[in-house]
């Protein structure tokens, strides 16, 4: 899966970044590694919320978890 990293510059030396694709995930950092490392953290904690509030409508036939590269 390929996500789009949008980065603005922020206040006092901050850089902003935002997902495309997935607006309501973004994060801060000082340089671009940082702001690489923690728009992965939000994104994780972002999807671990998603999954924890998920209640599927019907009846489940199966669940398979699967990593993308």
């Amino acid at each position: 899966m390929k996500l789009t990293l949008i980065v603005k510059k922020g206040k006092n030396g901050y850089l902003i970044g935002q997902l495309k694709e997935i607006p309501a995930v973004f994060t801060q950092g000082l340089t671009i590694d940082e702001l690489k490392e923690n728009i992965a953290d939000a994104l994780e904690m972002y999807l671990e919320d998603v999954r924890e509030s998920y209640r599927p409508d019907g009846d489940m036939m199966q669940e398979e978890e699967l990593t993308f590269a």
